[in-house]
């Protein structure tokens, strides 16, 4: 998401975008059974969200068990949705007019939408359809993976969006790149002496950090100065961890840095400051060992 994108609360209720959240095999009324080749994702790279689901169903080995559409960086329609996504969202929502935008998983079935929301489909993925021998969630690790998805969310996402957005404001900038760097030296400490985030193997905890930390050093770098992002850097465990994952096939195949810079352009209508000439990783260096993606 651009930092300078329309605030939610700013957009029309006809014109806000429909928020499901069905389940894979929770509700029995729903009738989302867990049928291998019945469910299908919607992708683009191009975001956090779409790049942290297109990597976890990487890592989970899913092609044969939920087939993926990946669309491309910009969005095709007014309002940034994807004309062919508009069907399902007029299939599952009474007189839509909103944005048909992604990730969406939906039911192939009934050709209507199951969910939009990022941390569902990854748990119902990994619970429904993963061989059960690595885990995004495994048991007894779910709280702790939940909390580092939320300091990603509100540590580095929305607070790196409200510096970019404080402008002239030194004090708002000041408070939000607080808790952009109070987020990042927490999750340096956790990575201390350690590979992973979370227990001994990779997680989605891992997923949404490296997710983050490329929408971070990809986009919002580009409105901070080049003081705060040389802070940001400042976390030597926590960039090199984004460095080796990025190494690996799962997550640097995925990697679209160029479809990455055009959303951006193509959404944001922030001034650009000092930060855009400072970038914190060579991300396409790291990848190259990476096979080619599947991104239309």
């Amino acid at each position: 998401m651009s930092t300078f994108s329309t605030p939610l609360a700013a957009v029309p209720p006809a014109q806000r975008p429909a928020r499901f959240r069905g389940r894979i095999g929770r509700d029995a009324r729903s009738g989302h059974y867990a049928v291998p080749r019945r469910y299908r994702l919607h992708l683009t790279t191009a975001c956090a969200d779409g790049l942290r689901i297109a990597v976890g169903h990487s890592l989970l080995a899913l092609d044969d068990i939920c087939p993926v559409t990946f669309l491309a960086a910009v969005p095709d329609c007014p309002g940034g949705g994807h004309s062919v996504l508009r069907p399902l969202y007029e299939a599952s929502a009474h007189r839509y007019t909103g944005p048909a935008l992604a990730p969406v998983l939906s039911d192939d079935w009934s050709g209507r939408i199951v969910s939009t929301h990022t941390p569902d489909i990854l748990r119902d993925l990994d619970r429904c359809f993963g061989d059960g021998r690595g885990r995004l969630y495994p048991c007894g690790a779910e709280a702790e993976i939940e909390e580092v998805e939320r300091l990603c969310a509100q540590g580095i996402e929305a607070a790196a969006q409200r510096a970019g957005r404080a402008g002239a404001d030194a004090a708002e900038r000041a408070a939000a790149l607080d808790v952009l760097l109070g987020t990042l030296a927490g999750l340096e400490r956790r990575l201390a002496g350690r590979e992973f985030l979370v227990g001994d193997g990779l997680t989605a905890a891992d997923v949404t950090v490296w997710a983050a930390l490329v929408e971070f050093d990809t986009v919002h770098r580009h409105h901070l100065d080049a003081a705060a992002v040389h802070r940001a850097a400042d976390h030597p465990a926590l960039w090199a961890h984004a460095r080796r994952l990025t190494a690996r096939p799962a997550f640097g195949a995925h990697l679209d840095l160029d479809g990455i810079a055009r959303r951006h352009h193509a959404r944001c209508a922030g001034l650009e400051a000092a930060g855009s000439a400072v970038q914190i990783l060579d991300w396409a260096r790291h990848a190259a060992g990476a096979p080619g993606s599947r991104r239309g």
